[in-house]
């Protein structure tokens, strides 16, 4: 049997987590969206649609779009050494459960989004109204995978002690909304329908429920750019911010990163840098020094270590 050892085959997962996951994620979204149009189809009023009909469809269908937005690849806002497949196995390892629940709770969502569909335009009252709860519970695990999956990376802040709190700030700020979302939707998850209160007014009908979610997933999509404008707001490119963002910071930033990983890491900049360079010398050029001086720094960080 010809086995490999982890870091021969690493790299190609590296690619695969990057793009191939992204890729199947979409897939999914796209066969729910089909699926919720297959089911609307028999019912929907083709000769005389009101407007309930098409808020609903559009609503739904824009709240994929939405979690589609909300999953945003980090192949090239995350350096290779600081994604968690390269920096430490046990981020790897809980990075493989977030995707995996991920596509789980992404499906149980348009499982329910289908049951909502076929209950509202078929007025069904045979139905068990639990279509609203799953749609909300569905929601609230999605953005909650979305967020432990890049909680898995490690995060640069400069060394500056006023940039660095307003990194902190920019963080802890998209912590706290995506706590906020994923409570206020588990909650709309388990309520009954004797309940009274203000998460009972939000769910009082398949429209305004949607709507309320479309608001939650806007919210959270405009505040996981606090980050990046911050930066753009500091630095002029993203090279310079590479030259000022160099302190860890994350959920496994406590850990070590294991230098065989990290040796990988650095073999797949150094091949992306190659590529670069035959298309565009100046950028070739750029990355390498990027890669040259990231060597340099592991280097004196090892020898630090041995004295």
């Amino acid at each position: 049997l010809n086995l490999r050892f982890p870091r021969g085959f690493m790299p190609n997962d590296f690619h695969a987590a990057c793009s191939k996951r992204g890729v199947l994620f979409i897939l999914l979204l796209g066969f729910n969206l089909q699926s919720i149009v297959g089911v609307a189809s028999p019912y929907f009023n083709y000769w005389e649609p009101s407007w309930d009909q098409y808020a609903f469809l559009f609503l739904a269908c824009f709240l994929l779009f939405m979690i589609k937005l909300l999953y945003v690849d980090d192949t090239y806002s995350i350096a290779p050494q600081d994604h968690a497949l390269l920096y430490n196995r046990a981020a790897g390892f809980f990075f493989h459960i977030g995707n995996f629940s991920l596509l789980l709770f992404t499906t149980v969502l348009g499982s329910g989004l289908n049951l909502l569909t076929h209950s509202f335009l078929a007025a069904a009252a045979a139905l068990p109204s639990d279509a609203k709860n799953l749609v909300c519970g569905g929601f609230s695990a999605v953005v909650f995978s979305i967020a432990f999956i890049k909680s898995m990376h490690i995060r640069r802040v400069p060394t500056n002690p006023k940039h660095e709190r307003m990194f902190f700030v920019a963080y802890f700020t998209q912590f706290a909304g995506v706590l906020a979302v994923v409570f206020i939707t588990a909650r709309m998850c388990i309520l009954q329908d004797a309940d009274e209160g203000l998460l009972a007014l939000l769910m009082q009908n398949e429209i305004q429920m949607l709507a309320v979610l479309v608001f939650f997933a806007l919210v959270l999509i405009l505040m996981s750019w606090l980050d990046e404008a911050v930066e753009l707001n500091l630095y002029s490119d993203a090279s310079e911010a590479s030259e000022y963002r160099v302190q860890p910071f994350g959920f496994w930033a406590c850990l070590k990163g294991e230098e065989p990983l990290q040796l990988e890491a650095l073999a797949l900049e150094r091949n992306r840098a190659a590529r670069l360079a035959q298309g565009s010398p100046l950028l070739g050029s750029s990355v390498m020094s990027f890669s040259g001086s990231f060597y340099n720094s592991m280097g004196n960080l090892n020898a630090k270590e041995d004295v």
